[in-house]
């Protein structure tokens, strides 16, 4: 015999959403249509015994006046007590009814409530309802309550509200079974498929998608994970280019560094200082590379330290420029610097020098001479650089700060740049809390727009 596992019934497990919601809907609207056949069922005894009762009380009031009238004429109870005939007669003629179908419920008592006629065992369960003659009790009109005495047709009426009651509540039952399949199975279905393409991420399946059916939650969802999908997909891309991009970047001037070692050991090249002096520019641009992409690892990780103090950004910018002048002037750049009033931020002095440092090797690279810098200090805390000629195509300017990327034709490797310097730039700027916007300058070549955030306590005048 085989065991079940737990949370199984019969073979068929009942811990699953689908189950779940099949035993909660439908066990739910059974539990109703269960206490509605009960309510409405006691609800109908009720109300009808009720109904009946009052029935019965307006049929004897004119029996009740009939009997009083009678005391008053014979002055006793004897004319009807010892004459069943006369009795049965004053009931045909009050009542409507014939005599068998309500007489032996009826009962009659003197004003000492000594029963004179009716069946002595229902005397105890009878209702009394007084015989007054000039305000005076001279007996009682006893009768048996009916739900006591139901008669069979008013039994056989009830017994069809009772069949009709229970077949709506078996209706009920079955709807709420019908229900309760068809939604679980409908939601379970577009659940199991959710799990399904959650399980194909797990195993590295990016590529897979969900069809959203509708605009509820769940298609909302699907959505969802659609955009997750794509998202993690273009990061696995991005990854793998970066890998690829990284490699590459590494390989030339490993490359450059092993054939100029070679060439010296082979006696090729012979051992001077301007062979040394080479081989140290390769290893110093390695260093370089290296030492931006353990940068640019460290602000992704969010580990990149910075000592934030209260700075005029005015003057950084002017120090990092103050150190370049001479490379300018040897590269044939004019440098246009301008500011109008001092900004004070938050910032780490020497992450934004680099930042300046970054973009002004991007200049020296990049401008042809001769050509212009222009560099300007805005008072609401943006940094506005640009330089002339040769300018970027519109399509690469969105991709400028993406790392390892560079533009084709005149902006291009031939000026010896990785294509990281951008990328820290804004990495450095987006960890100040400020932007990065790159754009066409008006001078022919590349305007790049830095907007800090000023700090108010420290510009209040």
């Amino acid at each position: 015999m085989l065991a079940q596992s737990p949370g199984s019934l019969g073979g068929v497990r009942i811990d699953t959403l689908r189950a779940k919601l099949f035993l909660a809907i439908a066990g739910g609207t059974a539990a109703l249509a269960l206490a509605g056949y009960l309510v409405f069922s006691w609800s109908f005894d009720r109300g009808f015994a009720d109904y009946v009762n009052r029935a019965d009380e307006e049929r004897l009031q004119p029996l009740i006046g009939a009997l009083a009238e009678g005391y008053g004429r014979e002055g006793n109870w004897a004319w009807l007590a010892n004459d069943r005939r006369r009795w049965f007669e004053l009931l045909r003629e009050t009542v409507g009814l014939p005599p068998v179908a309500i007489d032996p419920r009826l009962m009659l008592f003197d004003a000492q409530r000594d029963q004179l006629i009716g069946r002595p065992e229902d005397a105890s369960r009878a209702v009394l309802r007084p015989i007054s003659l000039n305000e005076i009790t001279v007996g009682f009109l006893g009768y048996v309550p009916r739900p006591d005495v139901l008669e069979s047709l008013e039994r056989l009426y009830l017994a069809r509200q009772h069949g009709a009651f229970g077949a709506i509540a078996a209706g009920m039952l079955a709807a709420a079974l019908l229900l309760g399949a068809g939604l679980s199975y409908w939601l379970g279905g577009r659940i199991q498929r959710l799990a399904r393409a959650t399980h194909g991420l797990i195993e590295g399946n990016y590529n897979v998608r969900l069809k959203a059916e509708g605009r509820d939650e769940l298609a909302s969802l699907a959505n969802d994970f659609n955009t997750l999908a794509q998202t993690l997909d273009a990061a696995r891309q991005a990854r793998q280019q970066w890998i690829a991009d990284i490699a590459h970047e590494l390989r030339t001037p490993l490359s450059v560094l092993r054939g100029e070692i070679e060439a010296l050991q082979d006696g090729v090249r012979p051992l001077t200082q301007e062979a040394v002096g080479s081989l140290a520019h390769e290893a110093s641009r390695l260093a370089r590379l290296v030492e931006d992409l353990h940068l640019l690892s460290l602000s992704d990780l969010g580990a990149l330290r910075y000592h934030m103090e209260p700075l005029d950004l005015g003057e950084v910018v002017s120090e990092a420029l103050e150190g370049q002048k001479r490379a300018l002037a040897q590269k044939g750049l004019t440098l246009e610097f301008s500011i109008s009033e001092a900004v004070k931020i938050r910032g780490d002095e020497g992450r934004l020098a680099q930042v300046f440092a970054n973009l002004l090797q991007n200049s020296l690279r990049y401008t042809d001479a001769p050509g212009i810098v222009a560099v300007r200090v805005e008072p609401d805390g943006r940094v506005i650089w640009e330089d002339s000629a040769p300018g970027v195509l519109q399509g690469d300017l969105p991709r400028l700060t993406e790392r390892l990327y560079r533009v084709e034709g005149s902006r291009s490797r031939t000026g010896g740049g990785s294509g990281l310097g951008l990328a820290i730039v804004r990495a450095i700027v987006e960890a100040h809390g400020g932007t990065l916007a790159a754009g066409a300058s008006p001078l022919g070549g590349l305007r790049i727009e830095l907007a800090f955030r000023k700090a108010p306590w420290l510009n209040a005048s």
